[in-house]
């Protein structure tokens, strides 16, 4: 179940918080994308060695803690990812497993997008 490790952004630039720039969220939001690496790897982790119930657990905290800071569309790939995990049950076929990978690598590619500054421009 070998997916990419490459450390750095995947399909496209920086993914900045809706709250990038708002005082009060700054240090919160911050954390979250310091965050963001561990996530990544724990995900990365469960794909590698089949753990599909953990990797489940994991998409389903990351939707409910994304749009709390400012990033409801790596929310929505994590509430898909969850979804699919759930249909394709504990022994997924092949064509299920090539899907579930495919959402794996699109939540990780913009999971290692995120940031806490502003958009560029704003």
């Amino acid at each position: 179940m070998a997916t990419n490790r490459n450390p750095g952004p995947v399909g496209g630039g920086a993914l900045s918080s809706e709250f990038a720039g708002d005082p009060e969220m700054t240090d919160l939001v911050k954390m979250f994308v310091d965050e963001m690496p561990q996530r990544v790897d724990a995900m990365l982790d469960c794909w590698e060695k089949g753990q599909l119930g953990d990797l489940r657990r994991l998409a389903h905290q990351l939707k409910g803690a994304s749009g709390g800071y400012g990033f409801p569309t790596v929310g929505q790939l994590a509430a898909q990812l969850e979804t699919g995990l759930a249909a394709a049950g504990r022994a997924p076929d092949p064509q299920a497993l090539d899907r579930l990978r495919a959402q794996v690598d699109e939540l990780v590619g913009m999971c290692r997008r995120v940031t806490a500054e502003p958009p560029s421009g704003a």
